[in-house]
């Protein structure tokens, strides 16, 4: 119903190596302009992220934090599209019955054609400008991209530790508003480029690197679920940032024993419930509001921390 001419070949390499396929999304009506800016407007704004790109030296690029004001779903829609708004409806496909059908729809299908059960699946919509960019990151759970309208370019890297370092990816785990990692040009040697266009999905392995740029206005879906293959891996890297940055240990994730991951896992558990770790995230500042007479519709403020 969802996924158009799965084969056992798809099967074969999902959750194992990079995977393209295409899905029927459009096809329900839910992801028009029109259906969007009514979604926008039933969307609860705490469940709203809306951004802008800010160039750094590390990190290749990275979100400016941005509040909707008052602006409605209508005018939301209209600055995606001709200024340079990023906006994620996290949880929408969740939160929302006509939409959460679908989600379930989708991961009822793939279950039974992968033989994967997707442990709480949630599922958020993005809407992005034409110059919009996704900076090079990793996702701590299994992600899928379902993307619907647009051209978006994805750009997959090896899991290798040049391009995934155990650093880089326990900051991730305890700055839990941020997922970006150190980034260098030389990285693209070893990059695959996907173009995704109308109803094409894109998944990967667990943890792998990527980044996104536009080619014109878009709209997808992403999805992620946990696996107990992430739940382990999270609870033992977060046990090593505790080691790392409390007692100047060097853990390594690769070269741990299956015995030494057990215990780090069950202490991970226990210290990321407490917030062990929570001291060192960031606050989330907003520094600018949308405003459909300002550049791009992006109207600089002081910087705030972002409600709720």
């Amino acid at each position: 119903m969802w996924l158009k001419d799965w084969t056992d070949e798809h099967t074969q390499k999902f959750r194992n190596e990079a995977l393209t396929a295409q899905h029927k999304l459009s096809e329900t009506g839910l992801f028009t302009d029109e259906a969007l800016a009514d979604l926008l407007d039933r969307h609860p704004r705490s469940e709203l992220d809306i951004c802008t790109i800010a160039d750094h030296d590390v990190y290749q690029a990275k979100f400016r934090t941005g509040d909707a004001g008052d602006a409605d779903g209508a005018t939301l829609i209209e600055a995606a599209k001709s200024g340079a708004i990023w906006m994620n409806l996290r949880r929408a496909m969740n939160l929302h019955e006509d939409y959460k059908k679908v989600l379930d729809g989708i991961y009822g299908e793939l279950s039974d054609s992968t033989g994967n059960r997707a442990l709480n699946p949630r599922g958020g919509i993005l809407i992005t400008c034409p110059t919009a960019q996704t900076p090079y990151h990793c996702d701590p759970t299994e992600t899928i991209l379902w993307h619907v309208r647009g051209h978006k370019r994805f750009y997959l890297y090896p899991r290798k530790p040049k391009y995934l370092p155990d650093e880089g990816y326990e900051r991730v785990l305890y700055c839990d508003n941020e997922d970006y990692l150190p980034y260098d040009e030389t990285f693209e040697d070893e990059a695959r480029c996907f173009d995704l266009t109308g109803d094409d999905m894109i998944s990967w392995p667990l943890n792998a690197p990527h980044r996104v740029e536009n080619k014109s206005f878009c709209v997808s879906v992403t999805t992620e679920y946990s696996t107990m293959e992430s739940t382990l891996k999270n609870a033992v890297m977060y046990t090593n940032a505790v080691l790392r940055q409390k007692f100047g240990m060097s853990p390594d994730w690769r070269s741990a024993s299956w015995p030494e991951k057990a215990v780090k896992a069950g202490a991970g558990r226990v210290m990321r419930k407490f917030g062990v770790l929570s001291s060192m995230k960031q606050t989330d500042m907003v520094t600018f509001k949308v405003s459909r007479t300002a550049p791009g519709y992006i109207h600089d403020t002081t910087p705030y921390p972002r409600p709720g």
